[in-house]
């Protein structure tokens, strides 16, 4: 079986959904799905900049390359 569902009402300003359906070419749960997924692909890059700099690789690339 799939994923469970919540249904929801949601009060959203119209030309911002208009729009959104505009990009995506989708309908409304279409839309609000790519939507939120999308937040929650850009918290994982956020947190993945903040390790930026904070792993030490130790490679010798001669080595890796044969």
């Amino acid at each position: 079986m799939g994923e469970p569902v919540k249904k929801i009402t949601a009060n959203l300003p119209a030309k911002l959904l208009q729009r959104a359906q505009g990009t995506t070419g989708l309908g409304i749960t279409e839309t609000l799905i790519a939507g939120l997924e999308e937040l929650e692909r850009s918290r994982k890059r956020s947190a993945l900049r903040l390790l930026r700099g904070t792993l030490r690789v130790d490679l010798d690339l001669g080595k890796t390359r044969q």
